[in-house]
């Protein structure tokens, strides 16, 4: 294990693993009380605490180490959350459906969604949600910069959970 060293309020050196110690528990905690699901708080504060440890020589530096780490957790439970409602509204029956009406209902809602859309954000948001591309592969598709593509999607995403708010909070899919 690579040794990085901060310093605490005290200027006493606080190395990664005893910052690990002392925070697991507690960012644990707080991110089962925001997701409800141990699994998943387990997960978020597994890869907050890696992204940590990755730039431990400039997050250890930090006035707040702490601060920085429940603020990448937060964001990725955000992220993950803003994926799945956009992956289920996407999402295509990986079996046949017992009900044809069912499948095509959600077909209409899901192009009743997109539609709400740019034309824009509809292709940046099908080519990285519905199809996988990267950024960069869907900026090479469309002729335009990564960022402009993860601009889109984040434009798209907002205004797709806004009309998921608007139906009451139900999802798609």
């Amino acid at each position: 294990m690579r040794w990085f060293r901060s310093r605490d309020e005290g200027g006493a050196w606080l190395e990664f693993e005893s910052f690990f110690r002392d925070e697991w528990r507690r960012l644990g905690t707080a991110l089962y009380l925001v997701t409800g699901d141990p699994a998943e708080a387990e997960d978020l504060v597994q890869e907050a605490m890696a992204r940590a440890y990755e730039r431990w020589d400039r997050v250890g530096t930090m006035e707040a180490p702490a601060g920085y780490v429940y603020r990448v957790a937060l964001n990725l439970h955000r992220r993950r959350r803003r994926r799945a409602s956009l992956q289920a509204l996407l999402a295509r029956p990986a079996a046949p459906a017992s009900d044809p009406a069912e499948i095509a209902e959600a077909h209409v809602e899901a192009l009743r969604a997109l539609a709400t859309l740019s034309p824009e954000q509809r292709e940046a948001v099908v080519l990285v949600e519905w199809l996988g591309l990267s950024a960069e592969e869907a900026g090479g598709v469309l002729g335009i910069r990564p960022a402009s593509v993860r601009g889109r999607v984040h434009r798209a995403r907002q205004a797709l959970g806004a009309t998921s708010e608007r139906e009451g909070g139900r999802t798609h899919g």
